[in-house]
């Protein structure tokens, strides 16, 4: 009987067709006729911009020079992340936990604004320039370079300045070993793809008769080399603007191309024809001696006898025209993670609350950008100065005496307070922060911070605006009822 049930099973599995199972699988990654022009490569990020980074970099600068909105991005970049008063450093020095150490603060602090003035070796730039320099390149060039001088070659009393430096003359053609280091692009990395140096011309390599193709070492203890790492072991910076500059390009031929068909619309070109195909009467072209004939504005010609009129009926300006330029726009602001009312200019039926809601998202990348920039560049700028300037017994007491450079340690303790931006609705936003801070969910110097002010230098303020008033016999209303809120403004507050 068993035998029988076998032999069943095995002539149903042979008649029986087998199912038919089928493997999951992305779409994005299927091959078919509708796929057939996305083609992508498995490269490695370096060798990606070992062979695109110098073409990236010359396109984006020329369109930073010519393109109205590529230079908005710029500006847009400097302006939100360093602004116009910098990043200010507010000193937090203690001789013990709670008690803090405000004259050496102050002393450090002033030290830190005096070295601004005299911080470019070149002698051309504040410090506050230098940095919206170096963020400004971002766009074109995803990357910076600063050499930190030290000694007497720094030409100031505290020994220490910074040398900008082109990054085209990091040689990104330079791949190869140097001693038991690799070096790709320009970069030299150990055996665990740490960069300890980079590899520069002594000058530009396109700078006329001043060009130097001759490569000198900079080891990364002396130089800052700033970009944003988007993938493991990317050694060299992808410009910020490389996601929208093909379509800012075609879209400024597209706008030329529409402004000339426009032109020639309003101009109302046409043409002459002749049933032989000769030229139409005219005064001879003094070029190539054709007879040309140019009607005058407000005039009616009357045309020979055979001479016919075709007149180029232009379709611009198209009614289309603006809602294609402003998709457009809308996609390169996404890929540059600003909002488009903020690139294009544009406020044209937009709402508070969606303008609410694009700005503050934008300034959420702001902020991330700020800081990025402070753990990059600020921290081992101010560090390296900091040591310098105690070893050099530049920062000095009230009373004459040098900080001492052994309590180096001591003297480290600092914040960074980058720009901030006015509220977008002032008046619901200030009282909500003020029910925050009655209710006891934020504290008075986070409040402070996210405005852009530091606190113990808003005390002070407060402090010496009583004491003048005092002395001039003015009363200050709005510090009668509750710190930060008129009297008013309190009793309008709702009760915690």
């Amino acid at each position: 009987m068993t035998s029988m049930i076998n032999r069943a099973r095995q002539w149903l599995s042979r008649t029986v067709a087998p199912a038919d199972h089928r493997t999951r699988r992305f779409q994005a990654a299927r091959m078919d006729r509708l796929t057939a022009d996305w083609m992508a490569t498995a490269q490695s990020i370096n060798e990606e911009l070992r062979s695109d980074l110098d073409a990236l970099r010359s396109r984006g600068r020329q369109l930073g020079n010519n393109n109205d909105y590529a230079k908005k991005f710029v500006g847009m970049v400097k302006d939100n992340i360093i602004g116009p008063g910098g990043v200010r450093l507010q000193v937090r020095i203690e001789d013990a936990p709670g008690k803090p150490d405000r004259l050496a603060s102050q002393a450090i602090e002033r030290g830190w604004n005096e070295w601004q003035a005299v911080a470019d070796i070149a002698g051309h730039q504040h410090f506050r320039d230098m940095c919206e320099t170096l963020v400004g390149g971002l766009p074109s060039d995803g990357e910076f370079l600063v050499r930190m001088v030290r000694g007497a070659d720094a030409g100031n009393r505290f020994n220490f300045a910074l040398q900008l430096i082109d990054v085209d003359r990091i040689d990104t053609t330079y791949n190869g070993r140097h001693g038991a280091n690799t070096v790709i692009m320009g970069v030299e990395v150990n055996a665990y793809r740490r960069p300890v140096a980079v590899h520069i011309f002594a000058a530009h390599p396109n700078d006329g008769q001043h060009s130097s193709r001759q490569r000198i070492r900079l080891p990364l203890d002396d130089v800052i080399h700033g970009f944003k790492v988007e993938r493991p072991e990317q050694l060299r910076g992808i410009p910020w603007m490389a996601a929208g500059m093909l379509s800012l390009h075609h879209l400024g031929n597209f706008k030329l191309a529409a402004l000339l068909a426009a032109e020639h619309g309003a101009n109302h070109y046409g043409f002459f024809t002749t049933p032989d195909g000769q030229s139409p009467i005219g005064a001879p072209d003094s070029a190539g001696g054709e007879a040309v004939t140019v009607s005058q504005p407000g005039y009616y010609d009357t045309l020979p006898t055979g001479v016919q009129f075709t007149p180029y009926d232009s379709k611009y300006p198209e009614q289309n025209f603006g809602p294609f330029v402003k998709t457009t726009l809308q996609r390169i602001a996404s890929g540059w993670g600003v909002a488009y009312h903020s690139l294009a200019n544009d406020l044209e039926g937009v709402s508070f609350s969606s303008i609410r809601s694009g700005t503050l998202e934008e300034r959420d990348r702001w902020m991330s950008d700020q800081q990025w920039f402070i753990d990059v560049a600020l921290e081992r700028i101010y560090r390296a100065w900091l040591q310098m300037a105690l070893l050099s017994g530049a920062i000095t007491m009230p009373n004459g005496s040098a900080l001492p450079a052994s309590k180096l340690e001591k003297f480290s303790r600092h914040e960074w307070q980058p720009r901030r931006w006015e509220w977008v609705d002032p008046k619901a936003d200030t009282e909500a922060n003020i029910l925050k801070v009655r209710a006891g969910l934020m504290s008075p110097q986070d409040l402070c911070s996210a405005m852009g002010y530091d606190f113990e230098d808003t005390l002070d303020a407060i402090a010496a605006a009583q004491k003048l008033a005092k002395e001039k016999n003015v009363q200050l209303p709005a510090y009668d009822a509750l710190p930060g809120a008129g009297a008013g403004a309190a009793a309008a507050l709702p009760a915690p």
